[in-house]
């Protein structure tokens, strides 16, 4: 199928034009407009209701595309299709004959697209060729303005939980973003939204009177409706997205014509099996993901010193005050769930996100003690003095204390595109002072006095390793608070030093229990998975 992509690429590189001027390049391809879109925007959970949404309709028995962002370890995760990554080979072949198409057309001046520009187009194409039956599109940022916009006459749109996010770009009031995300509305279209704010409410009802199009509120999924089954994606605030994910895709079905599985479900609302199936097996990398480090020449015939799930990695790319209240809550009620191991969980497997560990014959042993270490990072955008006090907050009450916490710089930038076969960089540069400034602030939480006017105060600052490599800092210390010594935390200035650290924690200490939560960036999470991949 051969497509026209000048007029596309036109949309995609005017970005602040006139509405009158934006007109004039708004038309789509022919072959773009007859993919039947599922377009999903907001602030929280778009990645995990799209990718419910996906498993729904995939065990409905249609063949699925899902383009999501950003990837965690490698950039075929942004393309799904029929529920997996698209293999390099695909990726490659579809990548390359879209540039060279756009080099062709790369005429009067116009620039090739930016790269999420360039990735949507490739979306479309990848699901065009590949035939599928739905495309499941997430936003990237906010909604109007956002490349993924150009869909003209979706089948149903989504719009998730609402939050301050993304500010300097959508606007510095909820009532601001709410406008750009109800920019995906159309009209005739359909729309869903989950319980909001009501300022946010308000907004999006407004936007979504003035198309004259209904706007319908999705109750969070009632648990009973899973007949004892668990969601795929675990924590308490899935529901919520579950429960939007299942109002879209009825929607979508029964506009499609594909109501023949609806037709099963009972006078009393009950799910059909095939919903069932879908919101307990979805999987979604980063998101709520417990993963058991494996041991290097691990040999499950062997004893290892009593090894058995001493290093274990909670991640998830919570990086909003919101999310990271939820995160605390999955972790803190993750701890107590996983109390006794049950099975493997080891990173080799292809998905995560079970709240599982080890099942070696082994691991019949006492229970032992155990130790919580948080490992994070976040954006110099982001304001730390908002998201820390909320994941110790939430942590605190749960009865979560953390032994350590490690500030560490990513690997990964918002501006490169890494795959899992790229070599892993050290931190060159050695720069640290925002990870200080991270610590500052966890030691002023910790403490509740502003720790850099402390007399003969002495932060631990790792920024030299031992001589066999490893970082100067015992994760069993305590605070000295007579004498002014705080270690409750620690910055490293590369994470494979803090990930080999953390090793040689469990190795040297065989009867405790060493918990490690990685949240704050969606860069740090994915570059621990492709660390611990390694």
């Amino acid at each position: 199928m051969k497509l026209q992509w000048k007029p596309f690429l036109l949309l995609l590189v005017v970005r602040s034009v006139e509405p009158n001027q934006r007109k004039l390049v708004a038309g789509l391809d022919k072959s773009i407009s007859e993919l039947k879109i599922m377009h999903v925007a907001g602030t929280k959970g778009k990645g995990s209701t799209c990718t419910f949404s996906e498993a729904i309709l995939r065990e409905c028995g249609l063949q699925t595309g899902l383009f999501t962002s950003p990837h965690l370890i490698d950039i075929t995760e942004r393309f799904r299709i029929n529920g997996s990554d698209i293999s390099r080979e695909k990726f490659l072949y579809y990548f390359w004959g879209l540039w060279h198409q756009l080099k062709e057309k790369n005429v009067d001046g116009l620039l090739m697209p930016p790269l999420f520009q360039f990735l949507t187009l490739l979306a479309f194409k990848i699901f065009l060729c590949e035939k599928v039956d739905v495309a499941i599109v997430e936003v990237g940022i906010g909604g109007r303005w956002d490349s993924t916009n150009v869909i003209k006459q979706p089948v149903v749109c989504g719009i998730t939980s609402l939050g301050m996010d993304h500010m300097e770009i959508l606007g510095d009031t909820i009532e601001k973003i709410a406008a750009e995300k109800a920019g995906i509305f159309k009209h005739s279209v359909p729309a869903f939204t989950v319980p909001q704010l009501e300022q946010a409410m308000s907004v999006l009802t407004e936007e979504s009177s003035k198309l004259s199009i209904p706007l319908e509120v999705a109750p969070p999924l009632d648990s009973e409706k899973l007949k004892g089954l668990k969601l795929g994606l675990a924590g308490e605030h899935q529901y919520i997205n579950a429960g939007l994910a299942v109002a879209l895709c009825k929607c979508w079905l029964q506009r499609t014509g594909y109501t023949k599985v609806l037709l099963k479900d009972d006078l009393e609302g009950s799910l059909p099996e095939e919903f069932l199936r879908g919101l307990s097996t979805a999987n979604l990398f980063g998101r709520a993901q417990i993963v058991n480090d494996k041991p290097e020449k691990f040999d499950e015939n062997s004893e290892l010193n009593g090894y058995c799930g001493n290093l274990i990695f909670y991640l998830d790319s919570a990086h909003t005050p919101e999310s990271l209240e939820a995160c605390a809550k999955w972790f803190s009620n993750a701890l107590w769930d996983n109390q006794h191991p049950t099975k493997n969980d080891f990173i080799n497997e292809p998905h995560g996100n079970s709240d599982s560990q080890c099942s070696m014959k082994h691991c019949n042993q006492p229970e032992r003690i155990s130790k919580k270490i948080l490992l994070f990072n976040c954006m110099e955008k982001r304001d730390p003095q908002l998201l820390l006090p909320q994941l110790m907050k939430t942590c605190t009450s749960s009865g979560v204390q953390f032994s350590k916490a490690l500030f560490v710089p990513s690997i990964s930038t918002y501006h490169r595109v890494d795959s899992a076969t790229s070599p892993v960089p050290s931190n060159p540069s050695g720069e640290v002072s925002w990870q200080s400034t991270l610590q500052r602030t966890w030691e002023k939480l910790i403490h509740r006095k502003d720790v850099t006017t402390v007399n003969g105060l002495k932060l631990h600052n790792t920024h030299n390793s031992s001589s066999n490599g490893f970082i100067e800092v015992d994760p069993l210390d305590k605070c000295d608070l007579a004498g002014n010594h705080y270690i409750c935390s620690a910055v490293i200035p590369s994470l494979p030093m803090a990930i080999n650290w953390l090793r040689e924690c469990a190795r040297e200490n065989p009867s405790i229990r060493f918990q490690v939560l990685v949240t704050g960036s969606l860069h740090l999470v994915g570059d621990v998975l492709k660390l611990l991949r390694r």
